[in-house]
């Protein structure tokens, strides 16, 4: 059963820009449009369950008065690690009690600032640590093609609630695959941009080595080309190339690396005929394919990364009280994030070692972007798994393993700081989304917009509304 928000009202089966420009032409309102998106939202939330904070009247009041910006009056909404003034920052937890911000964080000053209006906050996996969003009592987020199914994660609300019409762009971001594999799981388009291309809350600034990447997720190129081009607008980093206007396919041809095999296994039989597929339809394109044998990373990675995620979360359990405030209970903290804690306080000693090594895994990559302008994997080995098959409750070692198995490509980039992109160009026989990953060199995000949009025109991205 397919959950579709998409009707015949103000928002239609419009992209961002098309309701952007329909705002400007007077053919809808501001008001109209927030209303339209509100109304979709309780159609289907009660299906999806990507919803963590309503604001709907805080949207309405600003649909009122032009804010400016590209985006001014399109409905939107922000992921739940993201601080917006006047709402609380749970971050896919209830382990401690609400509390609204008083100010702005730094992206969402940002992402306010490109005129788009935020209904509210979407759900997430807890503290963005898992690939999807099951929590025990918050519940699944499920996705729009198949409710059985998850919804993909971190950014799990913001993706089922575009995938399924409710807005037309989303916030989502991405320290280990959590813009890429919503996208991947529901049909969109994700980029993660290039490491400090758009500002960071102070707790993913502060990172050893950070990991973490704003974004949106969209359901047109353009949409995502916009976002970027807009919110160059308001920040930029001194230290990248501008990704600037891109409005279309570049006449370039580009060297294509393919690699179907992740660090540490093959991908499923259909993934990676899918991705064959996808790597044919950019030869008869004109680029110049070849195929990669295997990942220049050693299996060490893969371990490594782990034992960083379980640093960070070791560093919120015991934190816990002092950032969240004195109700923080971490007995309601679920066993994928108890677990990790538990894995960083047993080997504290490896750490320096594991951090040393992940430092320097540009340096064992920058071998495929200097002989490869972009590299083509699977954003996930496997189709969309259903809901509990990473359940954040089962054992630890269980639930570790399938999204080692599953989420197998998006880390690398998070690590290496290069940007990666996850187009829908093909979908499971079960009729679910598979996502193909493109990434290419530190701050080459318009490289990769550019080739988009040449996929996207030459095979259309399918999508719930038809």
């Amino acid at each position: 059963m397919v959950v579709s928000a998409f009707t015949d009202d103000a928002l239609g089966d419009l992209d961002a820009t098309g309701v952007a420009e329909a705002i400007r032409a007077g053919r809808i309102s501001r008001e109209e449009a927030v209303e339209a998106a509100i109304a979709r939202t309780e159609k289907v939330n009660p299906h999806l369950n990507g919803l963590a904070y309503e604001a709907f009247d805080r949207a309405r009041t600003r649909a009122r008065t032009s804010y400016g910006g590209f985006f001014d009056g399109v409905p939107s909404f922000i992921k739940d690690n993201a601080d917006v003034a006047g709402m609380p920052t749970m971050e896919g937890c209830d382990a401690w009690d609400p509390r609204p911000k008083a100010a702005d964080g730094p992206f969402s000053k940002t992402f306010l600032s490109t005129g788009l209006n935020i209904l509210g906050k979407t759900q997430m996996s807890e503290f963005g640590f898992s690939g999807v969003a099951e929590h025990p009592r918050l519940g699944a987020v499920r996705n729009p093609w198949n409710p059985d199914h998850t919804a993909g994660a971190s950014s799990s609300g913001s993706a089922a609630f575009v995938a399924a019409g409710v807005v037309p762009i989303a916030h989502a971001n991405d320290g280990g695959g959590s813009i890429r594999i919503p996208a991947a799981c529901n049909g969109l388009v994700g980029l993660k941009p290039t490491r400090g291309r758009l500002p960071l809350e102070a707790e993913h600034d502060e990172m050893p080595i950070k990991l973490v990447a704003n974004g949106v997720v969209t359901r047109s190129v353009r949409d995502t080309a916009a976002f970027f081009r807009e919110a160059e607008k308001a920040w930029r980093s001194p230290k990248l190339p501008a990704i600037g206007d891109v409005a279309g396919p570049s006449a370039r041809r580009l060297r294509v690396g393919v690699l179907t095999r992740s660090i540490r296994r093959e991908s499923s039989p259909e993934v990676r005929a899918a991705t064959l597929q996808t790597a044919a339809l950019l030869d008869s394109l004109g680029h110049h394919v070849e195929t990669i044998d295997e990942m220049p990373v050693p299996d060490s990675f893969v371990d490594d990364f782990l034992l960083y995620w379980a640093l960070l979360a070791m560093a919120l359990v015991r934190g816990g009280r002092r950032r969240f405030g004195p109700s923080f209970d971490p007995g309601r903290l679920d066993n994928l994030t108890l677990g990790l804690s538990r894995r960083a306080s047993r080997n504290l000693h490896r750490m320096p070692a594991a951090l040393t090594r992940l430092a320097t895994t540009r340096r064992r990559t920058r071998s495929l972007t200097q002989r490869y302008d972009v590299v083509l994997t699977p954003t996930l080995a496997d189709e969309t798994p259903p809901v509990g098959h990473i359940d954040p409750m089962a054992d630890y070692d269980q639930i570790v393993a399938r999204l080692i198995d599953w989420a197998a490509f998006t880390p690398l980039q998070n690590v290496t700081g290069d940007p990666a992109i996850s187009l829908p160009l093909a979908h499971s026989s079960a009729g679910l989304p598979i996502g193909m990953m493109f990434n290419a060199a530190a701050g080459h995000e318009a490289r990769l917009l550019e080739l988009a949009y040449e996929l996207e025109a030459a095979q259309p991205f399918r999508g719930i509304a038809g």
